[in-house]
């Protein structure tokens, strides 16, 4: 079985269509585990969960899915994001909004727990260090946890003196040698950022016992004017180019 992990899609359609489109010529997928945040930000909220919803998937809740449809107060956001979730629910169709509702926050498949920020707190939490992932190792009882939400491809480790150690994704990553647990981020497809603005995502091969991590182009001046012509804060459009 193959599976495709996106995480933090954004409403941004031209890249999730170049992700897909990469994905067929690699062969594709099963099934889409898709990590949260399918809207936010970005300009095609409808046309990006219409898109997720052609093909077999599985999703859970991110942080502006939860706030397009007023499960969280935008006043946590910062001034631009909190315009753009604004805007995102405006633009929802009643059938986007009872697909939004229904995503869990955790789902387990086999070894794999899928959530969108963290174990301990599915929807908020960033892990972006090894002291948060140490911690959150407790909150999740398989071997790995797919995260998103931070946009950045890392992986955490935890060995069998209880260290934790954080390494880059690597674009091969093997999962069958030693008995290490991992949290794994395969970086965000909508809006990276670590600096880089290819899209990101990843292909698990479980037969092989191998996660394959892709960096994917795409026509980001067709999201930024895009993002423009809907008069959506130009500093989340601005950010595209630089991939932060």
């Amino acid at each position: 079985m193959r599976y495709a992990i996106l995480a933090d899609i954004h409403s941004n359609l031209a890249a999730f269509q170049a992700v897909l489109e990469d994905l067929k010529k690699r062969g594709g997928a099963e099934e889409i585990w898709c990590l949260g945040d399918v809207v936010g930000y970005g300009p095609d909220p409808h046309e990006c969960i219409q898109l997720l919803r052609q093909h077999r998937h599985l999703c859970v809740a991110g942080n502006h899915d939860w706030a397009a449809i007023g499960n969280i107060d935008t006043s946590y956001f910062n001034p631009e994001a909190a315009a753009a979730c604004h805007w995102t629910a405006e633009r929802l169709t009643r059938e986007d909004i009872v697909y939004l509702h229904s995503l869990p926050l955790t789902l387990c498949q086999g070894d794999f727990t899928l959530v969108h920020g963290s174990p301990r707190e599915p929807v908020w939490e960033y892990i972006l260090s090894t002291e948060s992932a140490l911690d959150n190792f407790a909150y999740f009882d398989t071997r790995f946890c797919f995260i998103g939400h931070s946009h950045a491809p890392l992986v955490f480790e935890l060995d069998q003196d209880n260290l934790c150690q954080l390494h880059h994704l690597p674009s091969e990553l093997p999962l069958k040698q030693g008995r290490n647990r991992l949290v794994i981020n395969c970086g965000g497809v909508g809006q990276p950022r670590d600096g880089n603005p290819r899209a990101s995502y990843a292909i698990l091969d479980i037969e092989e016992g191998l996660l394959h991590h892709y960096r994917v182009e795409y026509d980001i001046s067709l999201t930024q004017q895009k993002m423009m012509d809907s008069d959506l804060p130009l500093s989340l459009a601005n950010r595209l180019s630089v991939g932060w």
